[in-house]
């Protein structure tokens, strides 16, 4: 049996007094793409820095590739798509400048770029449809441009585990289409695929499987089994009868 790309085994993260993670298990197998649901305040962004090696879990475990975060993040081998409000986008940095970021794992320690660093960067931008924005500064970009000159950089580094913290969200059908598309390309190649969002639609054509998430894992197993009204009524606490892929529910 392979080793799972990635393992949360009981991990619990405080904020102070504030709960954040409860004893959260989670595991993905290479390859596949799992949607995470949850609503604000459900742990997903905690989650995401967990898997990362960002956060610390008070107790619990976490691995990727059977290895720890920080050995995986040093080894390029995490990729990470934030939300907007992360990001400064007045910091002067143009994209492909954004995207070259991806391959400091690659360079030496004074990061002198070599021609498979361009090449992989210019490869990427290509992908993503970003090559005429690649001189603009990335604040300049569209939402929807912005969250896939992200997707490039994972793309420029080689990431093997892609996460995705609302990739959706003001994103234009275009860009929503251009990243579903690469990332279904990407898990077809072995790259596993973490994805938060709130738009439940399209959470079907998106992802193999999917998470219900509200501190803890509540139900790991197909979108269709997440998105049933009962099920997400575990989490949002209202009665979705009718509406399962309403996408303002989260």
């Amino acid at each position: 049996m392979s080793t799972p790309a990635i393992t949360v085994a009981e991990a619990t993260v405080h904020y102070g007094h504030v709960l954040a993670l409860d004893r959260a298990c989670l595991t993905l197998e290479p390859g596949r793409i799992c949607g995470l649901v949850g609503m604000n305040g459900s742990g997903k962004s905690t989650l995401f820095k967990t898997i990362m090696g960002i956060v610390t879990p008070d107790s619990g475990r976490v691995s990727i590739n059977g290895e720890s975060p920080a050995k995986a993040r040093r080894a390029g081998l995490l990729g990470y798509v934030p939300q907007s409000e992360d990001v400064d986008w007045d910091f002067p940095v143009s994209v492909r400048e954004v995207v070259m970021m991806g391959r400091f794992g690659h360079m030496g320690p004074l990061r002198i770029r070599r021609r498979a660093d361009r090449e992989a960067v210019d490869l990427a931008l290509e992908r993503v449809e970003l090559t005429d924005f690649a001189d603009r500064q990335i604040g300049q970009l569209s939402g929807g441009q912005k969250k896939r000159a992200f997707v490039a950089r994972g793309i420029a580094q080689g990431a093997r585990i892609l996460l995705l913290d609302e990739p959706f969200a003001g994103v234009d059908k275009r860009s929503e289409a251009t990243i579903v598309r690469l990332l279904k390309e990407l898990a077809a190649t072995g790259v596993t695929v973490l994805v938060s969002t709130h738009d439940l639609h399209a959470l079907p054509d998106l992802a193999d499987e999917a998470v219900l998430l509200m501190r803890r894992v509540l139900l790991h197993d197909s979108p269709a089994e997440v998105l049933r009204p009962d099920n997400l009524a575990l989490v949002f606490g209202l009665d979705l009868t009718g509406t399962a892929g309403g996408g303002d529910a989260a």
